[in-house]
This record gives structure tokens, sequence and C-alpha cells, in this order.
């Protein structure tokens, strides 16, 4: 090749690699300015304004106090609450902003569910079985939006192939409340996360079922699988573990009083959930159960319905959560009445009132959640089961357990949280997961149970996702 020739062959190739990356073409040839304009420095384009939200007259509940706040203005900037006034609050010139007549109505956090399983609350237990795992992230994704449009911002999934629908929301594909995901629940052979067949059994080594291929449950013998199966959900980005430490009602094979896992192997899923800096739930039922987590070092009890005096006190005395649905029954199942099931759900349900009794006796930390599975029109009633809490509470203090509340549970993820940030709350600085009511919900708490005649705003990490207001 001519030498004159090489010099323009190597300006060619910086020109297309330089356009590749969106350069002008004469700056790789080393073309001068062509007239004075071009030799002028470019006029730099206006910064891009940050969009932002003002809430004009509202009175506040906040999430901890006991009473809605005076007539405020509540200032949002991005994702975050930047001020709350009674006094004017003057329109910051960088900020592209929507202003929100309030016109006395309440603004409250978003509400938080502390016990979900967001993959499998709106499908049969047959679906979820049989149907292609595809069906049922579709079925999910529309849960998840629904979810959201009942002003609920935040959840935690206790099991279940989750962790797809929680990336997908976060990167704005979809539709749906932040989600602490557990990942697949992990359970012992025969235990209430066990959903294979009688026909599958004896398993064969290393044959995974289909719930463990789609990650919905990991089946584990021995410490060294827990802590295996544990490190894997983690890897994945699970924020919390989930265990299954006693029998259950959904599942087949364990009567209720079963105590499931040895507290060896309950510990080896500690050990690993803490090495992460987060921390394991289990689900359980029975003294037994309970007292053998706490032993093991687990941090929450989710369910519980037939625990004692002696094991709600230990509870206490731990400082150990305790995770409670409003489980009454009302005559509404997703179980056929007399099946085995229905049995153990009733059995379940009739310890749910003393169950109440003894977190608030003694005062044990107590989150919230519904854990709706297999019924799209139980999953539908998510605010009416928030609002049936006046059973146990008053209107006030379970308005407190939905935001506040559950958002110290979430915080136990520690550095495993997906979403830095203050959640729960209506301060300076904290997260804008907001909803505006039309009403008092402390006055009324029946206006949670109707989000979408009463819900006029719901706004999650800022962005304003419904707007009624007129």
């Amino acid at each position: 090749m001519p030498l004159r020739r090489r010099p323009m062959i190597i300006k060619s190739l910086l020109a297309a690699c330089l356009l590749a990356q969106g350069l002008p073409a004469a700056l790789a040839h080393g073309a001068g300015p062509t007239s004075e304009a071009d030799a002028a420095p470019a006029a730099a384009a206006p910064a891009a304004k940050l969009s932002g939200v003002l809430f004009e007259n509202v009175r506040i509940f906040d999430g901890k106090a006991d009473k809605l706040s005076a007539p405020s203005n509540v200032l949002i900037v991005g994702n975050q609450i930047k001020a709350i006034s009674s006094a004017p609050i003057a329109a910051p010139a960088d900020v592209a902003l929507t202003r929100v007549a309030g016109a006395g109505r309440t603004l409250m956090p978003g509400l938080i569910d502390a016990h979900t399983h967001i993959m499998f609350s709106s499908l049969s237990k047959l679906a979820i079985l049989t149907s292609d795992v595809g069906f049922v992230n579709v079925a999910a994704t529309k849960e998840a939006q629904d979810t959201l449009m009942r002003g609920f911002t935040s959840i935690r999934d206790l099991g279940g192939p989750s962790l797809g629908l929680k990336k997908g929301i976060d990167l704005g594909l979809a539709s749906g409340p932040r989600i602490w995901s557990s990942g697949a629940f992990i359970s012992q052979s025969g235990g209430h996360g066990d959903f294979r067949l009688p026909v599958d059994l004896p398993a064969r080594p290393g044959d995974f079922s289909h719930s463990e291929r789609v990650g919905a449950a990991a089946i584990a013998d021995n410490p060294d699988v827990v802590r295996l199966r544990a490190r894997e959900q983690l890897a994945l980005g699970a924020s919390q573990i989930k265990m299954m430490a006693g029998g259950g009602v959904s599942s087949d094979y364990d009567p209720l009083d079963v105590t499931q896992y040895t507290t060896a192997e309950l510990r080896a899923g500690v050990e690993a959930a803490e090495n992460w800096g987060t921390y394991v739930a289990v689900h359980a039922y029975t003294p037994r159960a309970v007292r053998q987590a706490i032993e093991a070092g687990v941090k929450c009890i989710d369910h519980g319905q037939m625990l004692d005096e002696a094991t709600a006190k230990l509870m206490a005395e731990k400082g150990v959560w305790w995770s409670l649905q409003p489980f009454v029954d009302d005559g509404k199942s997703a179980f056929a009445e007399g099946s085995p099931n229905r049995i153990k759900q009733k059995q379940m349900m009739a310890g749910t009132d003393t169950a109440f009794a003894l977190a608030k006796k003694f005062k044990i930390k107590t989150a919230w959640g519904t854990d709706t599975l297999f019924d799209a029109k139980v999953a539908a009633q998510q605010g009416q089961k928030l609002a049936q809490m006046v059973r146990w509470y008053s209107p006030v203090e379970v308005l407190k357990m939905a935001t506040s509340g559950n958002a110290e549970l979430l915080a136990l993820s520690g550095p495993r949280s997906p979403y830095p940030g203050k959640l729960g709350v209506v301060q300076e600085g904290a997260l804008a997961d907001l909803i505006l009511v039309d009403g008092d919900p402390i006055a009324n708490i029946d206006l949670v149970a109707d989000a979408a005649k009463n819900f006029l705003v719901i706004m999650k990490d800022g962005k304003v996702y419904k707007n009624t207001v007129r």
C-alpha cells in the first residue's frame, strides 16, 4: 500500500468509529471550522428541569401521629419529599411542577403489605401447578398493577418466583409496587413448600420438580443443602430468606401441628442470611415450631395463630417480629368445604383472635399482611382486609401498622433492601410513596377498602400512577 494513502485510510477508520459514537465526522478528518459560526462555541442546551408535584391544602397522616396535621403543602421533587409547610411553597425555578389541589383531603404514606405471594395470589392452585410459567408471569404482572392501584406501594413477597417481576417493575417495564422478594421459599421434603405430586416421591437424587425449576420452591433436607439453597436465593437478589418451619393450610402432606426442620437446619439458613446482612422469616403456627425458630435466630414469625402465652412472651423478650394476618372464617374460601385443606384452614382461623390478643398483651412488634393465595376475588379485597383490622385495633393503629410499622419490618433487610430511603412516613427527605384520600381514614377506616373510589392520587417513587383530582 503506498505510504501516502495510509493517513487517509486511518482518518476514514477514525471517522467511522467517531460516527458510531455520535461525533461529527468532520472532527475525525481533522477538518477545521468552515466559518466564524462554526468556530464559535455551540450554545449550551437548556438544562432539563426536574419533575415535581406540589400537593396544596392537604391534611397529613404522617404514618406515626395519632391525628391529622393542620392544612399543609407538600412539595415532591424527583422521588423525594422536599418540603412540608403550612405556608405556601414557592415553585423552584428548576422544577417542572404539577399542582394538585388537595382541598383539605388527607395525604398519607403508601400502604405496605408485609406478607404476599404476588405470583400465586390470583390464579387457582391447579393453574399454578400445571400452567406454563409464562402465563403465571402474565397473571402476576396484572396483579402487581392492581395491587398498586389499590394503594399498596410496597410488598414483602414471602415465596415464589417474583424476582423477575420485581426487576421488570423496577426498570419501568410494568407497573407495580416495590417488592422485597424472598425468591423461592425453602422447605423440607413433605413440608409446607413441597408441592410435588405423590407420584414424584420418592424423588430421584438431583431431580428437581417443576416448582423448583421455575424458582417457586427449594427443597432442602439437611443443613448443608439449606445453606446452599439460601445462598442461591441471596445470589439471585432475595431481600430476605423464607423458610417453612411448620405445617400449613395450602400444602397437602403436612398437618398444622407438624414441626418442620431441626434447629441446626434453621440455623444454617439464618447464618447464610446474616452473612449477607439480612434475616430469615418462617412460616409457623405452633409453639414448638416457633420456639425452635427463635432458638435458631429467626427474626420474624409469620402466622402463629396457634401460639400460647408463654411463647408469645418469649417473642417479646427476644424482640422477634410477629407478622399476623386477619384470618377469620367468613365462609369464603379457595378450598372446597369439607376438604382437608379447608379443615386445616378452619383450625388455624380459630386461633386468630387469641393471637392478636397475645400480640397486644405483650407489646410484640406486629406487622400486618394478607397472605392471599389462589383466589383473584380475595386478592382484590386487599384494602378490605386492612380495614378489617379494626376488629383488634383502633383505626389509627391499623394505619400506622400498614405504613411506618411495616416499613420498620422491611428495614430488617438492611443492606439487602433494594430501595434505599425512608418509607412509610410523610416526612421531608422520605421517599415519595403517597396516597391522596378523599376523606379522613382515621375517622373512617373503610375509605381504604375502596381505593377505586376514595384514593384520588396514587404516587410511587415520585411518579403519579393515578390522579382523578378535578
